[in-house]
């Protein structure tokens, strides 16, 4: 008999997101089959047990030794180290490698430069911050900046002296010099903790990338990645059957794409891989809200403990370990993971959440993604292109409005297809013939 649990409340764990969880935030830990509803809705009690209510479900030993091994084999090198996985990476402290974070401190103080603010009592607003941050300069903001290495080296520039400075100056003056250090000595990229991490599968179109691709793992190591279908299609008949309301809406989404961008006879086209990697709290996000994302374990040897998955929110945790399935509304739950142990010095950890990415809808056919990636790349190697310079990556505003993206497509797939996805070069061309 599996059990049932309803969560009483739901607590506001604001504070928490980019935080990591301890045995502190969860009363009950999770070892056994159980499904974990959201509170009731007062006046809906027909809507307790719905799928659009659920937390989670869990089920112990689920998949067999072989899928498991599989499926370890077929996706631990996806897991790479990166600095892009955000405030799932934890608190920002000390230095990112060589690269010194912006700290929550330095931002306040070029904050008054920028928008100098008057103390009600008179008193220097410089040396206010001053003294609301002694002892804790050093704490890196949220908004996950670095200060840039070569320009900050070049310009010698020391913070504490250059604010000395500025307070010398006139406002409109200390202004701009603030608007430089913060345009020019602040690398606008944002960073996360170093950890490993990394995606299989296939992903849809972002401004420097503007084609639905393959991952990079999938596209160079898909013989690899095939070892994981046996796993992952497993995976698929679990959803089904236990959550067959959010199955049928990510399958109906999957069916409106190619296939190609699908794990085959799944619902999936993405699976993010973490290695020994214990993610603060957070929600995940891109993921098809109706659907549900889905979480498992793999390991190499299983001589681990801890990494507790806790949602912090409804005071529950669940030992996830290898071969067990987890189906959990990530989208909506807040979660993050306890301290993890390794026993010995190769045991590794490897977590999977697989899910349908929302904006692969947009997508075409992956002939026409594959057409649009081929653009990009014939644009960026053609030194003659009026728009070429040094390290232009073939992507330019405007290029998928123009005749020259219409007659490349046109003559890579021809005018049915490129009507079919430019409507509006039909009505270019009409009006063309009648000038």
């Amino acid at each position: 008999m599996v059990k049932v649990l309803v969560a009483e409340n739901k607590l506001d764990m604001t504070h928490m997101m980019g935080q990591f969880p301890d045995e502190s935030h969860y009363d009950f830990l999770i070892e056994e089959d159980i499904d974990v509803y959201m509170p009731e809705i007062p006046g809906h009690p027909e809507m307790t047990y719905s799928e659009e209510r659920i937390v989670l479900k869990f089920r112990k030993n689920y998949f067999s030794k072989e899928q498991q091994d599989a499926a370890y084999a077929g996706l631990r090198e996806a897991a790479v180290e990166t600095q892009n996985r955000g405030i799932a990476a934890g608190p920002r402290q000390g230095s990112l490698g060589n690269r010194q974070w912006v700290t929550e401190y330095e931002y306040e103080m070029l904050d008054q430069f920028l928008k100098p603010t008057e103390n009600l009592f008179g008193e220097d607003p410089i040396e206010e911050v001053r003294k609301k941050y002694e002892g804790k300069k050093d704490g890196a903001s949220n908004r996950a900046r670095v200060w840039s290495i070569e320009r900050v080296k070049k310009e010698n520039f020391k913070f504490e002296d250059w604010v000395d400075a500025m307070k010398q100056l006139p406002p409109d003056e200390a202004k701009e010099k603030a608007e430089y250090v913060a345009e020019k000595l602040i690398c606008m990229t944002t960073y996360a903790n170093s950890v490993n991490s990394g995606i299989a599968g296939w992903f849809d179109r972002y401004p420097r990338i503007p084609y639905g691709r393959a991952t990079s793992y999938t596209r160079d190591q898909f013989d690899k990645f095939k070892m994981a279908f046996p796993f992952l299609q497993s995976l698929s008949t679990g959803f089904k059957d236990l959550l067959p309301w959010r199955y049928e809406n990510q399958m109906s989404a999957a069916r409106k794409i190619d296939s190609g961008f699908l794990v085959p006879e799944t619902p999936f086209t993405t699976i993010t891989v973490n290695k020994t990697f214990r993610t603060a709290c957070h929600f995940d996000a891109g993921d098809l809200n109706s659907g549900l994302s889905n979480l498992l374990t793999l390991s190499n040897n299983g001589n681990y403990s801890g990494c507790y998955l806790v949602a912090p929110e409804y005071r529950v945790a669940v030992n996830v370990r290898p071969g067990d399935l987890l189906l959990i509304n990530n989208h909506e739950v807040m979660h993050g993971n306890t301290p993890i142990i390794c026993h010995d010095e190769i045991a590794e950890r490897i977590s999977l959440v697989c899910y349908f990415r929302e904006k692969m809808l947009e997508l075409g056919s992956k002939e026409y993604e594959d057409t649009r990636f081929q653009f990009v790349e014939d644009r960026r190697l053609n030194k003659e292109h009026p728009e070429n310079r040094p390290l232009w990556n073939g992507v330019s505003p405007g290029m998928w409005d123009s005749e020259e993206w219409y007659d490349y497509l046109r003559g890579k797939m021809g005018e049915e297809d490129l009507y079919k996805y430019h409507p509006e070069a039909q009505q270019s061309s009409s009006l063309e013939g009648f000038f």
